[in-house]
């Protein structure tokens, strides 16, 4: 299953479906850049990619601009309902925010505000051109995909439950199937409405109208002024060398740090020794991603909530004192944690003739979100906030206008101060997991890009809503390599050859020669573009 890896010279495109890589595709052709494809692309997606992100979702871009040399990002993910605190769920009778319905839709969504900042900011071709192609998939329609059905399937009773989605999904009363036309006509004018009106539309117009009203209606939080006062943010990335290389990641609430934390753990072994197929790396890429959810799941969370001290966590001196804790141990002893959960998620990366190069990935969070659409808008928003605690003493504590710990990481490599390499992942748990795989197998293992997104990959601990301390690892390593994982401690659970449950990764490297190479997962619906 390892796919054809193109090689461009001048532009390269690379998506989780591969009608908004094409999408991509035509709007560099006609003049735009990274950041109006991007754009274009994360609408795009919006659409064709519905279970997974949308109008009702989170972004971050990671950007380089290659005018001034600056690595930049922004955070558009969304913050509490002002109504929104521990009291009113308790109030309920609730112990935990619930993960499904209009009392999981708590957060305003920032997906919408961050393509129009970028644009504003770094924008050449018209608003108008750049969601274009989603309206068009929304309303003439497009072919159901393996992976969108795949989730229609697996949430069918909770398409059922909505009069919303049920209108979208079903054709008289039975799913839709593979390659069947999905339209989507509320979307595409909630889509038209974004085109003309810009983010104004979504954050104090007709369309911010529209689901207030519906969200009122259920009994939700989400008011006018909670749309009204939102923004995004413009953020420094952060970073910390490997090898010779720059690593950046999105800052806190994203849980980016805790690859960086990772590598530099690992820094202290020369990793290319250790055979990528052995028991041996994935025990040390377990016991190093253990270290750092250990730290993310203690600290992680708004920043402007609570101080996360990441100049210690990712300090060179501190990564060693992991890794002697880690080397303490007798080999094979593998301790045990309770790491965080995570869902759905879409990543794309787009380099341009220019060298601007843009990192992005958005999401919903669970599969199809919360669940819940307001009225005549086609909007699934996410549930995110279903994810903050109603515990005082938990840093991710909810509280009102407050962003949760986030799961979303874009990530870039650099090599004398140029990108060098664009990668992510969907998988919310797995994210700097896959990530791990995917820079150490570039990296230390001198793998193409294609390569090391199509290595087996592994899971730990919980992920796609399941509990759990398991280890999951794909079925292509020989049995000898589970048997081993099993005696030192792991809770091994082999699952299929090329699993879902692993995400979709998608990456673009530019060698010493000046050639792109771009790569999609071939777990999913991917594909990647270059010339």
């Amino acid at each position: 299953m390892l796919n054809i890896m193109p090689r461009g010279e001048r532009a390269m495109v690379a998506t989780p479906h591969y009608l908004a890589s094409a999408v991509g595709s035509a709007i560099l052709q006609q003049g735009g850049n990274a950041y109006d494809a991007a754009i274009a692309i994360s609408a795009t997606l919006g659409v064709v990619y519905p279970h997974m992100t949308g109008l009702g979702g989170d972004a971050f871009f990671l950007m380089y601009d290659a005018s001034s040399g600056a690595y930049t990002g922004f955070n558009g993910s969304g913050k509490s309902a002002g109504g929104a605190t521990p009291d009113f769920y308790k109030s309920q009778g609730l112990d935990l925010i619930p993960q499904r319905g209009v009392l999981s839709a708590i957060t305003v969504p920032g997906m919408v505000d961050a393509w129009w900042q970028v644009w504003e900011r770094h924008g050449k071709l018209p608003w108008a051109a750049l969601l274009e192609w989603a309206i068009a998939y929304a309303e003439k329609g497009f072919p159901i995909s393996r992976n969108l059905l795949f989730w229609m399937r697996k949430d069918e009773a909770l398409i059922r439950a909505s009069a919303q989605l049920s209108r979208m999904y079903l054709r008289d009363g039975e799913l839709l199937g593979e390659g069947d036309r999905l339209i989507q006509p509320d979307l595409g004018q909630s889509l038209r409405l974004i085109q003309q009106g810009g983010r104004d539309a979504f954050y104090t117009g007709a369309l911010m109208q529209k689901i207030v009203d519906s969200v009122k209606e259920d009994g939700g939080l989400l008011v006018e002024d909670d749309f009204r006062s939102y923004t995004g943010e413009w953020v420094e990335p952060i970073s910390t060398t490997y090898r010779g290389y720059e690593l950046y990641q999105m800052p806190p609430n994203s849980q980016g740090f805790t690859a960086l934390m990772m590598m530099n753990m690992l820094e202290h072994i020369d990793l290319g020794t250790v055979p990528r197929a052995s028991a041996n790396y994935y025990h040390l890429m377990v016991e190093v991603i253990k270290k750092a959810f250990k730290d993310r799941d203690h600290y992680l969370t708004d920043p402007h909530f609570r101080h996360i001290p990441l100049d210690t966590l990712l300090s060179k001196s501190y990564a060693q004192e992991l890794w002697r804790e880690i080397q303490a141990k007798p080999f094979g002893v593998s301790e045990h944690i309770s790491p965080a959960i995570g869902q759905d998620t879409a990543y794309a990366a787009v380099v341009d003739e220019a060298g601007n190069a843009v990192s992005f990935i958005q999401s919903l969070y669970f599969d199809f979100g919360a669940g819940y659409v307001p009225i005549d808008t086609g909007v699934i928003m996410q549930n995110r906030g279903s994810y903050f605690s109603l515990d005082a003493s938990c840093a991710n504590v909810l509280e009102p206008r407050k962003r949760s710990f986030h799961t979303l990481m874009p990530a870039m490599v650099s090599r004398s101060g140029k990108p060098y390499m664009l990668y992510g992942t969907q998988g919310g748990e797995g994210q700097p997991q896959t990530q791990l795989s995917i820079l150490t197998g570039v990296l230390d293992y001198g793998l193409s890009i294609q390569e090391a997104i199509s290595l087996p990959r592994w899971v730990y601990g919980r992920t796609w809503g399941e509990e759990g301390d398991a280890l999951k690892i794909e079925h292509r390593l020989e049995a000898d390599v589970y048997a081993r994982l099993r005696k030192w401690g792991h809770q091994v659970e082999i699952v299929k050859p090329w699993d879902g449950a692993m995400g979709q990764a998608q990456g673009i490297v530019m060698d010493k020669q000046g050639f792109l190479s771009g790569a999609a997962d071939p777990r999913g619906d991917g594909l990647a573009i270059g010339w």
